[in-house]
Formats: C-alpha cells, sequence, structure tokens
C-alpha cells in the first residue's frame, strides 16, 4: 500500500460489480460512508439479514452486546456462497461497544472460520476478514 493509499478505502474488501452483499447488525452507529462506497463497488444496494438467498460476500457489524458471535458466524456460513468474504465490523478500543480480538478469534475458532487480518475501515471500525479454516487442523 503505498503512502497515498487511504486506509479506510472500501475496495480493500474485495468485493466487485454485481455482487450481492449482505448486511447484519445494521444499526444508527454504522459507517453510512463506508456502506455507500461498497454500493457504489457492487452497484447495487447491499441486502439486509432477511435476503432470503445465497450471497457473494457478508458484512456483520458487531458490539458488544449484540448477542452470541459465534451464532452470528454460524448463520453467516450458510448464507454466503463458498469462497465468498466475510468480514466482521467491530468498534476501535475505546469507542462503547468495542470487543476485543481475542472474543473474534474464539468465536470465528469455533464456527470454524479464522480471523486473516485486521484494520482501520472508517472512522470508528475496523474489519476483520474471515476464511474458512482448512480441513485437517
Amino acid at each position: 500500500m503505498g503512502a497515498d493509499a487511504d486506509p479506510r478505502d472500501a475496495s480493500r474488501l474485495g468485493f466487485k460489480h454485481d455482487q450481492v452483499i449482505q448486511e447484519f447488525g445494521w444499526g444508527e452507529d454504522v459507517d453510512d460512508d463506508l456502506r455507500a462506497d461498497i454500493e457504489d463497488i457492487t452497484g447495487s444496494e447491499l441486502v439486509d439479514e432477511y435476503y432470503g438467498d445465497v450471497t457473494d460476500g457478508v458484512i456483520a457489524w458487531y458490539r458488544d452486546g449484540d448477542g452470541d458471535l459465534t451464532d452470528l458466524l454460524v448463520d453467516v456460513q450458510t448464507l454466503v456462497e463458498e469462497g465468498g468474504k466475510i468480514w466482521i465490523f467491530t468498534l476501535k478500543p475505546g469507542r462503547d461497544g468495542h470487543v476485543g480480538h481475542g472474543l473474534i478469534q474464539e468465536s470465528s475458532t469455533t464456527a470454524g472460520l479464522h480471523a486473516t487480518s485486521t484494520f482501520s475501515i472508517a472512522e470508528d471500525w475496523n474489519a476483520t476478514k474471515l476464511a474458512a479454516s482448512g480441513r485437517g487442523r
């Protein structure tokens, strides 16, 4: 990444034009600019958690108190196309609702996923990419 690259660039999420991206955990505190940037990349609006078909990717806003993260991750996997991207957005340290990376790691592992990278994606939010754990681990 060059010195001029914006660390909050939504293209870092790897979504492509014409993909259907499902959103979980929407709330008044989400970053609307990031949502709009994802929609610009895909060329369509994000679909909500009640969407009735498989999707190409998932974003999940998650805060302390939002319920069981492992359950959410298990559910998300059943709704995303094999090889689809799964991102969890968590509030940065010091923000109300912040959860530690240890919870993300533990919940991901229990759900059969693992966290591959985490970076700043918006003023108040970090993004963590989750991937399926390989067989035989």
